[in-house]
């Protein structure tokens, strides 16, 4: 049975939160739940998982890093009989070092909170996962035992040094087949994870299977099923597109959405730039081009969050 774990509570391990004053209120639909699990992956996460259950692979789920639990209601929804999941993430505890601690008060602080997690996860399921509210360091004791899960979602920390540790736990705790994701691999203001996430790449053995922009996919064991699992679905139909890279002699695939084609122009627009004197239009399509800048602008000065 599920239950709850905590570094820093005494709470027994099956119970569940009791209702309280000021509880956050529940979300009606998962898209409610605050966060940046998008549509790409979450696709890409309930296709591969269901195409584990459908091969017959079992074993547990283990998220390292859930924010608010929009994922991890996603990964319970996938659980079958006899599988348990399990979300580890610091929500309103400190850090414990300082690097780390800084980067929790920067992106997260503000609005992440066990309770916020708890209230998110029980609008759609009917027990908690098991959670471990710590660093996620504290699973590499063993307690999550080794080749137990079918799925790793890593999400924490985006320091080299935790990223790395992370890497570490979900290979120990992934089945032979299993599959690891890794979030924001690639982005800009996310350097360390790039680093460990190919570190794994080209000298611990993790092969990787799919990229979208926001997440690596791999596994230590045999990439091509899943790749199969993968290319058997018309990713097209439904507005994705798939390419196809090598990586060191593997191949791996890339999913994304695909762009649509940018509006046709109004005929009494087109008919006003034409008319106006060259410098006029020019004038013009530099206001344009700045007004579309501004609406697609991010804010300035923020780190993009887990």
């Amino acid at each position: 049975m599920p239950s709850a774990e905590t570094a820093a509570s005494d709470r027994p391990a099956s119970s569940q939160p009791a209702a309280a004053p000021n509880a956050p209120l529940a979300p009606a639909r998962q898209a409610d739940i605050p966060g940046w699990f998008f549509r790409l992956d979450q696709e890409a996460f309930r296709h591969l998982l269901s195409a584990q259950s459908e091969a017959g692979l079992t074993g547990d789920i283990l998220e390292l890093g859930s924010y608010l639990g929009r994922s991890a209601v996603l990964l319970g929804d996938h659980l079958r009989p006899g599988e348990r999941l399990t979300v580890c993430d610091l929500f309103d505890s400190a850090a414990g070092d300082a690097d780390n601690d800084a980067e929790m008060t920067m992106s997260y602080r503000a609005s992440l909170t066990r309770r916020g997690f708890e209230a998110n996860y029980l609008a759609f399921h009917p027990e908690l996962p098991t959670i471990v509210q710590a660093p996620t360091s504290v699973l590499a004791d063993g307690r999550i035992p080794a080749g137990s899960c079918r799925f790793v979602h890593v999400d924490a920390s985006h320091l080299y040094e935790h990223v790395s540790g992370d890497i570490e736990v979900a290979r120990r705790a992934l089945a032979e087949n299993g599959l690891v994701v890794l979030d924001d691999y690639r982005s800009e203001h996310t350097p360390g994870v790039s680093a460990a996430v190919w570190q794994a790449v080209f000298t611990g053995g993790l092969r990787p299977v799919l990229l979208t922009p926001m997440k690596f996919y791999g596994t230590w064991g045999d990439p091509e099923p899943v790749r199969e699992a993968l290319l058997a679905r018309d990713w097209p139909a439904e507005g994705f597109t798939v390419d196809e890279d090598v990586i060191a002699g593997r191949r791996v695939l890339r999913l994304n959405n695909a762009v649509r084609p940018a509006a046709a122009r109004s005929g009494s627009r087109r008919l006003l730039l034409e008319l106006l004197p060259p410098a006029a239009t020019r004038a013009v399509r530099r206001g344009l081009r700045a007004l579309r800048e501004r609406r697609g602008a991010r804010p300035g000065g923020t780190v993009a969050p887990r």
